[in-house]
């Protein structure tokens, strides 16, 4: 392996392991700025009483499951992007260019025949994944699950994106949900998981059965 090689591949892993870092959320072990805000709205609605360090510690998590609870969202203590928008914080801080470009190229490969809010409703369906306990924390992790989206395997994730499926990335992020809230959509004329079709429906939206 020439040295030239080596480099590339070294510079590759350190660009995945930045993105990483720069797409979690908010939970256990953050620190920042982000933080600081959460902790001074959850203390300025009686939630949380210890000081605002930036620091993510245990009585933030609880004070965040208390705040959820009461909000009902999913109370894990992990703050996503409907935690943040419950609390009045963007997630526009949360997500940056390059999830703004990923969610857009899985929601042109997975959704381009679809309607527009056909197209946000697979963008949601990817950011309430990010925010469930059962999925990475992060949209990369999400969108590169293994076997989580076919169009990774068959080709149409390296398509040229649609001019659509950039506006529904924007809206999606957002906080338009035209899924309800749904985790897993599916086509049912070409599915083939029992699974699937055992999963509480919610909405359907063109050809995509959008399912908790």
């Amino acid at each position: 392996m020439n040295k030239m090689l080596k480099l590339f591949i070294i510079m590759l892993v350190l660009f995945c392991i930045m993105c990483v870092s720069v797409n979690s959320l908010s939970k256990i072990g953050s620190v920042g700025d982000e933080v600081s805000e959460i902790q001074s709205r959850l203390k300025k609605w009686g939630y949380y009483d210890g000081k605002v360090d930036g620091i993510f510690g245990s009585a933030t998590r609880n004070a965040v499951i208390k705040f959820q609870k009461n909000n009902n969202l999913t109370a894990d203590g992990v703050v996503g992007a409907k935690t943040l928008a419950a609390l009045g914080i963007s997630s526009k801080d949360v997500y940056n260019s390059a999830d703004y470009e990923l969610l857009a190229r899985i929601i042109s490969a997975e959704a381009r025949g679809e309607s527009y809010l056909g197209q946000v409703a697979v963008g949601a369906v990817v950011l309430n994944r990010v925010e469930h306990p059962s999925f990475p924390d992060t949209l990369s992790g999400v969108v590169y699950q293994n076997g989580a989206f076919s169009c990774l395997y068959d080709g149409q994730f390296y398509e040229p994106i649609a001019d659509s499926a950039y506006k529904a990335a924007r809206d999606a992020l957002n906080g338009l949900d035209p899924s309800g809230g749904a985790i897993y959509y599916y086509n049912p004329t070409v599915a083939t998981s029992k699974w699937i079709f055992s999963r509480p429906v919610i909405t359907t939206i063109g050809r995509h059965v959008f399912c908790s």
